[in-house]
């Protein structure tokens, strides 16, 4: 009775020009509902053209829908739980000028975290990473060979071309491959499989973000790159990051560029994420990281060089950039070590951190979180006791 109920309301308000912006998710307490939901609404989309503006979020069991939550009819309260399709944005800070330039196609950050003496014993070699963001740029010369064909959510007819350039930018530390004449990243044989989310100005609904995380698992990847976040906590979101979770797809994801003391973003700020805070060349936090107990680890964020649109390359500061730089050193890991668990990820890169150096004149205590380094995390990873490895893909 809801199922048939609520396909009924929803026709009527979808095709009211009345009808105000805004999207919401709802999923059915009953399992049965959702079915009979699914199938009717299945049945009638060709023939009801307001109906094909409501998106099946597999991965939860739930849909959204282009109606604000205000409007939803109380009677359907005990069966259907609502909630706010918000939305989201990636960021970055760009800089001026920077005085830390890429050394012999090596960027400083790259550097830094020790990826160079990890590549003797792994380069990302067949891990598939998922970056859900705003695209990338496919003829960018530094990324051609790092990059698969991924999906564009927004326009699923075309390639996920970037259209801002938070999403090259990312792909470029994470897995750039052109050492003699542009740069390289953290993982340079990783692929990297773009899932376009976010729109030119670098926004997106949660449910886009759920989505990604859906083709995500769908598809294998092993470890996907979340560098964006918001304030407040979303039960779907995390109800799709806790099913990725247990697929065995583990999400690496930025804390926030607020500056703030015992708070950081979500998704960064579920347990089943690698929580990611930003430091500067001399190893220190940076100023404008979100900080909190809930972050994981820290990877160098401030002055970071990087792919950009039309094969250029730009200097951008941000959680955005020390996200992408912890997703490479996990693609060096699992090329490593294939048969880890995200659990086991999680606690090799903490355990192999290291300590972060205390700024100057400052009276806040030392974080429990360190700094990223590849070369020990390697290293931390042969006392792991080896389990079968599944097959790859």
């Amino acid at each position: 009775m809801e199922a048939s109920g609520l396909l009924k309301w929803l026709k009527g308000s979808l095709s009211s020009p009345e009808n105000e912006s805004g999207r919401t998710i709802m999923r059915f307490v009953h399992p049965g509902d959702d079915h009979r939901f699914f199938q009717a609404l299945q049945s009638q989309r060709q023939s009801c053209k307001a109906l094909r503006s409501v998106r099946r979020l597999g991965i939860i069991r739930a849909y959204s829908c282009p109606v604000p939550i205000e409007q939803l009819p109380r009677k359907l309260a005990k069966s259907i739980v609502w909630e706010k399709d918000a939305i989201v944005r990636v960021d970055g800070i760009p800089e001026t000028s920077s005085r830390f330039r890429t050394e012999n196609g090596i960027p400083w950050g790259v550097r830094r975290i020790g990826a160079p003496d990890a590549w003797n014993r792994a380069t990302g070699y067949r891990v598939k990473v998922g970056v859900i963001d705003t695209g990338v740029d496919f003829q960018h010369p530094d990324l051609r060979h790092s990059l698969e064909q991924g999906i564009n959510l927004l326009q699923r007819a075309f390639l996920p071309y970037d259209d801002n350039g938070h999403g090259t930018h990312i792909a470029g530390t994470i897995a750039a491959a052109n050492q003699l004449q542009g740069m390289i990243g953290v993982a340079p044989r990783a692929s990297i499989y773009p899932v376009k989310a976010f729109d030119y100005n670098g926004t997106a609904y949660v449910s886009d973000i759920i989505l990604g995380i859906d083709w995500c698992v769908r598809n294998r990847m092993n470890v996907v790159n979340m560098s964006f976040g918001m304030p407040e906590r979303s039960r779907s979101l995390l109800q799709a990051v806790t099913n990725a979770y247990r697929s065995g797809v583990l999400i690496v994801a930025s804390s926030g560029n607020e500056g703030k003391r015992g708070k950081i973003d979500y998704p960064a700020r579920y347990s089943q994420t690698i929580a990611v805070g930003a430091t500067n060349r001399n190893g220190r936090v940076s100023s404008f990281t979100n900080r909190s107990s809930y972050i994981d680890i820290y990877a160098p964020g401030e002055k970071i060089e990087s792919c950009w649109l039309n094969g250029k390359r730009k200097t951008m500061s941000g959680t955005s950039m020390a996200t992408s730089h912890v997703t490479g050193a996990v693609a060096l890991l699992l090329s490593y070590r294939r048969d880890l668990t995200p659990d086991q990820v999680k606690a090799v890169l903490k355990a192999s951190a290291r300590p972060l150096r205390k700024a100057k004149a400052s009276r806040s205590p030392r974080s429990s979180a360190g700094e990223l380094n590849a070369a020990r995390m390697l290293q931390a990873a042969d006392k792991i006791r080896q389990r079968a490895a599944p097959p790859l893909p």
